[in-house]
């Protein structure tokens, strides 16, 4: 298979990451940007905690207690990013950088210092917080934070563990990891400061957070980075980053997996050490992992590990990588699928690997994937494919790309499968007619699905009494559909069938030139015979017909509310009205009632946008009670595309046994119409 790619073409992007701080920041936190007077406020607020700060840099226990409380209050001030601003704006950066470092004190003195590292983690985490909008980040680093931060990094060497000298770590850390966030010259200046051999050191630290802490900086750190790559290496940080990866906590080896995988991103030597390291099987045992954030992380890993050499590539798969690959597959998670496709499709560039691949079971998810809405997943599965297409045990399944083998099922090729659908035994049949739904030219869909009877051996499929036939004869209707171009969602509401000129929005409910009034909900409706008349033949059997409406000035609406009727008689003036969610019900109601065809469509289109798996049911009694003919192939283009998840709900079959004659009756229309690219619903 020739197919050339760059060591890194098509890798999905990896990146540092920012310190959330979820502890302290509460999620359901109100965030408004203050304005006029509160904004001002907040400025004050600020400058006096600045000049308290500015102020207070001694031993004494009264400024230290006064120094703890200001970094607190300009923590939590910078919890919300809106207000980041006017905290940098009132001069907390300068104040906030000083106490990043102990107050001066005499030679010799030994005693117990007040609140010891408590200003200084209050400086950090502030800091860290105001790091987070990427316009700060040069301001502290300018203001000299670097160098303060690199050494409380340190301070477990010159003191007892304490609970404040952890915390103080920790916020150094998480300050260093969103100072350095995509600023490759602050992650170069970090590394000038002497911050890699302190936060290497750091990973072997007692506590948990310190070592995730410090993880998660050498991993923004070591993003798209060489130079600091190469001394996180040299600092020997391999061995202990492979042993977090067996963690047992999440935490731990996500962060682990995330800084070994951005040390190899683009570095084949480095690569080579970390497999040598010894890195391989723990990364593996990671696709099963209950955290889906270091799944993702390890088969991302892997595919990079697989582009090494001919080797690795065999040695992942016989380490037992390849199952929970393909399960991934069917993950809900898109990252997950991307992750997995992309490293299977590394994996399938070796010959020894394809058709391991293929017998796991990995060709039809990635089959189902070439439909994916998202372009890279789509891309990865591609690619896949076209590895496994080159071995003799599959390349009749994918045969390169599904679109050569497409090309090819015309002529003969097409005149025989059409022979066995029509004379061989009715499994043969199923599978050729499931067959085509996939690779069947649109052109050829009426000779194959109606000629030749293909619709109903598909429709056969959902009528089964096994899960799995359901299915696949749903998959492949929802297939042959979008192939057609017929069952498509809706992407846009439908114009007015009946172009017409409208009187205008002025005269909604006018009382000028007005010859009829309704009387809704026991409110007046001022009219227009001539406008209702040339609106829908309802209105004009009731103006031109034997009702006892034609010449009565009052006519009563019962049974329809004010704001429904007021709705449809602007649709009946202007010919377009915006129809909400929770009107949209009733306005179809009524506008199937007076045969407003236009603004059926319009309230087909709303409620067809509320489908789920809950209502479907009740939505295609909904069609069916109106005459809703675009809603009700909405319905069914839904109850295919989800057939998998309503196959597990109550009632599913009796729900299939409604929609099959609707589903047969469509399809009969839609494949004999000439056009079939320019079907709607």
């Amino acid at each position: 298979m020739e197919l050339q790619r760059s060591e890194d073409q098509g890798l999905p992007e990896r990146k540092g990451q920012k310190r959330k701080l979820e502890e302290e920041i509460q999620e359901d936190r109100e965030i408004s940007l203050p304005t006029g007077d509160a904004r001002r406020a907040l400025l004050a607020e600020v400058t006096a905690q600045v000049t308290l700060l500015e102020s207070a840099f001694t031993w004494r226990e009264s400024d230290r207690s006064a120094a703890k409380r200001a970094t607190h209050v300009l923590a939590e001030l910078a919890k919300n990013e809106e207000v980041v601003n006017v905290i940098v704006e009132g001069g907390a950066v300068p104040a906030l950088v000083k106490h990043l470092q102990a107050p001066p004190c005499e030679d010799g003195d030994r005693s117990p210092k007040p609140f010891e590292h408590e200003v200084e983690k209050g400086s950090a985490f502030a800091l860290g917080l105001l790091a987070v909008k990427p316009e700060h980040q040069q301001l502290i680093v300018d203001s000299g934070a670097l160098s303060h931060l690199v050494n409380l990094l340190r301070r477990h060497k010159d003191s007892s563990i304490s609970r404040a000298v952890i915390s103080v770590i920790r916020r150094a850390a998480d300050a260093l990891t969103n100072l350095a966030h995509e600023n490759s010259s602050i992650k170069t200046r970090v590394r000038m400061e002497g911050g890699i051999p302190p936060l290497v050191e750091l990973l072997e630290f007692t506590d948990t957070k310190v070592q995730r802490a410090a993880a998660g900086a050498l991993r923004t750190l070591a993003f798209k980075n060489d130079e600091n790559k190469n001394q996180i290496v040299e600092c020997n940080a391999l061995p202990t980053l492979i042993l977090m990866l067996r963690s047992e906590d999440a935490a731990i080896h996500y962060e682990a997996v995330g800084v070994i995988g951005n040390l190899v991103h683009s570095s084949p030597n480095i690569k080579k050490e970390v497999l040598a390291a010894g890195a391989l099987q723990p990364v593996i045992g990671l696709l099963n992992s209950c955290c889906s954030e270091s799944q993702r992380e390890a088969a991302l890993l892997l595919g990079q590990f697989a582009a090494t050499d001919s080797d690795c590539k065999v040695h992942i798969v016989q380490r037992g990588a390849v199952r929970p690959l393909i399960e991934m597959l069917h993950s809900p998670d898109v990252q997950l699928k991307e992750m997995s496709t992309f490293a299977l499709g590394r994996l399938a560039q070796d010959t020894h690997n394809q058709a391991g691949i293929a017998h796991s079971g990995g060709l039809v998810p990635l089959l189902k994937l070439l439909d994916s809405k998202n372009g890279s997943l789509q891309h990865n599965a591609a690619f896949a494919l076209y590895g496994l297409a080159d071995n003799e045990a599959t390349k009749d399944c994918v045969a390169k790309t599904l679109k050569r083998l497409e090309e090819k099922i015309h002529g003969r090729v097409l005149n025989h499968l059409l022979y066995l659908m029509r004379v061989a035994e009715k499994p043969v049949q199923r599978r050729v007619a499931l067959a085509l739904a996939y690779l069947c030219s649109p052109d050829d869909q009426r000779t194959i699905f109606i000629d030749n009877n293909g619709l109903e051996l598909l429709l056969g499929l959902l009528g089964s009494t096994s899960t799995k036939q359901q299915l696949d004869g749903a998959v492949a209707l929802y297939k042959l559909s979008n192939k057609a171009m017929t069952l498509s969602p809706m992407d846009a509401a439908p114009p007015s069938p009946t172009p017409q000129v409208y009187l205008g929005e002025q005269y909604v409910n006018n009382a000028t030139l007005s010859d009829v009034t309704f009387l809704v909900e026991g409110r007046r409706f001022y009219a227009h015979r001539i406008c209702l008349l040339a609106s829908s033949d309802a209105f004009r059997a009731m103006f031109d017909g034997g009702y006892r409406e034609k010449d009565a000035r009052d006519i009563e609406i019962p049974n329809i509310k004010w704001e429904v009727f007021e709705l449809m008689m602007r649709f009946i003036y202007t010919g377009s009205v915006d129809v909400t969610l929770d009107i949209a019900q009733d306005l179809l109601r009524a506008a199937d009632q007076y045969l407003l065809e236009g603004l059926k469509r319009l309230c087909e289109y709303t409620i067809a946008q509320d489908i789920s798996l809950e209502n479907v049911s009740s939505m295609y009694e909904l069609s069916e009670a109106f005459h809703a003919i675009s809603l009700r192939h909405t319905c069914i283009l839904f109850i295919l595309e989800h057939f998998d998840k309503l196959s597990a709900r109550p009632g599913h079959l009796h729900l299939i046994q409604r929609i099959v004659p609707e589903i047969r009756n469509y399809f009969a229309k839609a494949l004999t119409k000439p056009n079939p690219h320019k079907l709607r619903l």
